[in-house]
Order: structure tokens, then C-alpha cells, then sequence
């Protein structure tokens, strides 16, 4: 077991390297359950994630015989950045082997870091099987991205922050992948101050931590697609499990959904772009997930900011959608000339604005004078969505809204 001592030692060792990142209230968030929140911001670090701490520790502990060899890891994403700047600064070679799925702005970050990248496999696993392969065959280190006590203890440096910077501190949420940074903060924390309560949150759809406290050990759950990939491991680490179970009082799930409006909640109330994976914590507390946080200070991890600008666009599409503030209806109409001019009017009149509109004949169920609208509608949410139907109803059109 990482022991207190050795989280302190980290903090020591890795001072002045990475940022100290800040931890601020919102009080907008607080509204939200009640409480008094917290964000300790670690997507404003260098590479964009927490995970650049364990990292750092890990390399700093390694011997003069080891350096010139290097450090290899298994990544796509930010561990592999995290790994190769720090390489890079410390003047170790890197070798990071990424799936050959990764998208490229991840792959060209982790190269302009100075890293070799080698492009292996369609999943994580099948790149750290090639990583391990290599490692055998040129003697490198490998640095893993969670299942070591060096990982967790420089992940817990987080923990020892949060207690200076937020008074009073009740409750920490923090995301769960393979289990290193929340291990770090948890033992950090209850070592100094056991009745700090610290909940971690999975995707509903890829509980491997929930799944192992259940069985009572780290076991291989099936395969699953999430917007969480910064946390979609299928089964935690040896050494993250015991920790977990000792200092980690809840573990609670959330849905996709719910994570996708984090992202946007996040955005759009503070400011701030964060990646899926750390959205989690927000999606649990702002949706009731965790019980008794009225009147608490609570800090919810912000664990990294490396969102992919595709994802994200999608992400703000559904959130919009869900919001209400845009709708997607089909309007049959009657095809004759001056019928759209009528249908956009009335539209006009409900003070929806038409941001797209499709006009269909070619339609297997439409009768030969009928047409049907497809319709993008910039909206003021949920209740003004129900009133344009209303209308459009009110005045003879069959609507379908979704």
C-alpha cells in the first residue's frame, strides 16, 4: 500500500515541475444542490491532465542505469502527453505506442513532446501488449498509467492541495478509470482527515470499479462504448483495488447523458472546456446522484481538458436539443405553391428561428400531394418548444417532433 509519506515525498519531488493548479468556489454550481462547490481545475496543467503528476514521480525515482534506456507507455491520450513532456524535460528517451485509432491531434501533440510514436492496434490493450513487446526487446521502463504505488502517490499530491485550498472541506468527487488518481487523493486525504467523504463516479455503462468492490476484486467487464474514454477501462488496477476499497467511501455511476450535459453545464456556467472522463463528477452532483451534500463544501476534480473539437460540437448539439433551445420537428403539409411560405410564417410568429429545413416529396408513406418539412429550430427551450407544436398542431399540420 502507497503510504501518506510517500504522497508527500512526490509533493517534494515534483514541486515546481507541474502546476499548482488552483481550486476555486462557484456559486452557481453551489445553487445547483445546495452546497457550497468546489473545482480544482487540473485541466490547467501543462498537457492538459492530472495525469502528468504520477508520471513525473515515476521518472524521477528512476535510476542513473535506467534513464539512458527510456520509459515506454501505453496511451492515447493524456497519459501519453503526460509521459512525453516530462520525458522530454528530464532528457529520457519516450516511446509512447498509442491505438492506431487515436485521433491525430493527439498523436501530433504527443510527437511534438519528442516522443516516438508507435501506432498499434484498434484498443488500449492491444497497444500495451505491443508496449510490453518492445519493452522486452529494448529494456525500457514502463511507465503505467495507474497500476503503480510511484502513479498513485503523484496522483495524491492533488489530494494534499485540496486540503490547504478549501477550508472546511467536506466532500471530494473525483472520476474513476483504472483507479490512480482517485487511490492518491483518497489516501491523502483520509490519512490526514478521515471524515472527508470521497465518492468516485464511472459511466454507467463501464463500471469496472463498482463491478470489482461488488466481487470483492478487480475482474474483466464486457466491452462498452462511452464519451468517457479517459475512464472507459474495463477492469481497475491490482494495486489502485486495495486503496479503493479502503479510503473510497461511494462509488456511483452516470449516464451517458448526463454526461454529455456536464460538459456543456461546465462551459457554459464556468467558463471552463473539460473532456468527458471529468465531467463525470459534475454529472453526479448536479443530478442528484449523491445524497447530503446540502450545505457542504464539495470539490469536484476537473481532471483533464483534452476534448476532442468533434466530440464537443456533438456534445453542445444534444445538450441544445435537450435544453429545448433547438428542436428537430417533420411537418406534413399539403404540396402546393405558397403552402411553405404559410408553414415559416406561422413559425415566425411563434419567434422560432429556422436554422435548417428540408422539403421531402420522395417520402415511401407520403401520398402524391403531400410533402413533408424537416426543421432545425433555434428555440428558448423546453416550454417554447411545446408552444410552437401547439400551434402548428392548432393550425391542421401533423407534427412529429425528434
Amino acid at each position: 500500500m502507497v503510504t501518506l509519506q510517500d504522497v508527500r515525498d512526490a509533493r517534494d519531488r515534483i514541486a515546481g515541475r507541474v502546476v499548482l493548479t488552483p481550486c476555486t468556489p462557484s456559486e452557481t454550481f453551489g445553487e445547483m444542490f445546495g452546497g457550497h462547490a468546489w473545482f480544482k481545475f487540473e485541466n490547467l496543467q501543462r498537457t492538459g491532465s492530472f495525469k502528468e503528476r504520477g508520471a513525473l514521480n515515476r521518472m524521477l525515482l528512476l535510476s542513473d542505469q535506467d534513464r539512458p534506456r527510456g520509459v515506454i507507455a501505453a496511451s492515447a491520450g493524456n497519459h501519453a502527453q503526460g509521459v512525453a513532456y516530462h520525458a522530454a524535460r528530464l532528457g529520457i528517451p519516450a516511446t509512447i505506442v498509442m491505438p492506431e485509432r487515436t485521433p491525430l491531434v493527439k498523436v501530433m501533440a504527443t510527437r511534438g513532446y519528442g516522443a516516438r510514436v508507435v501506432l498499434h492496434g484498434s484498443v488500449y490493450d492491444e497497444a500495451m501488449a505491443e508496449a510490453l513487446r518492445i519493452q522486452a526487446e529494448e529494456g525500457q521502463t514502463l511507465i503505467h498509467p495507474f497500476d503503480d504505488p510511484a502513479i498513485i502517490a503523484g496522483q495524491g499530491t492533488i489530494g494534499l492541495e485540496l486540503l490547504e485550498q478549501v477550508p472546511g472541506l467536506d466532500v471530494v468527487v473525483c472520476g474513476v478509470g483504472g483507479g490512480g488518481i482517485i487511490s492518491g487523493i483518497a489516501l491523502a486525504i483520509k490519512e490526514i482527515r478521515p471524515e472527508v467523504r470521497i465518492v468516485g463516479v464511472e459511466s454507467a455503462v463501464l463500471p469496472a470499479a463498482l463491478r470489482a468492490r461488488e466481487a470483492g476484486r478487480p475482474i474483466v467487464i464486457p466491452p462498452a462504448e462511452t464519451i468517457a474514454e479517459g475512464i472507459a477501462v474495463r477492469k481497475i488496477g491490482e494495486v489502485t483495488f486495495p486503496h479503493i476499497e479502503r479510503y473510497v467511501d461511494e462509488l456511483v455511476t452516470v449516464s451517458e447523458e448526463e454526461i454529455a450535459a456536464g460538459v456543456l453545464l461546465l462551459l457554459e456556467r464556468e467558463k471552463t472546456v473539460v473532456e468527458a472522463a471529468c465531467a463525470t463528477t459534475v454529472a453526479a452532483v448536479v443530478n442528484g446522484h449523491i445524497a447530503g451534500l446540502a450545505g457542504k463544501n464539495v470539490v469536484m476534480v476537473l481532471s483533464g481538458g483534452n476534448i476532442d473539437v468533434t466530440l464537443m460540437s456533438r456534445i453542445i448539439e444534444r445538450g441544445l436539443v435537450q435544453d429545448g433551445r433547438r428542436a428537430h420537428l417533420r411537418v406534413r403539409v399539403n404540396d402546393r405553391p405558397g403552402t411553405l411560405a404559410t408553414l415559416t410564417a406561422l413559425l415566425a410568429e411563434t419567434g422560432a428561428n429556422i436554422q435548417k429545413l428540408d422539403h421531402n416529396r420522395a417520402m415511401a408513406d407520403l401520398w402524391v400531394t403531400e410533402a413533408e418539412i424537416d426543421l432545425t429550430l433555434e428555440t428558448r427551450g423546453r416550454p417554447h418548444v411545446g408552444e410552437i407544436v401547439a400551434r402548428l398542431t392548432a393550425a391542421g399540420y401533423e407534427v412529429v417532433e425528434g
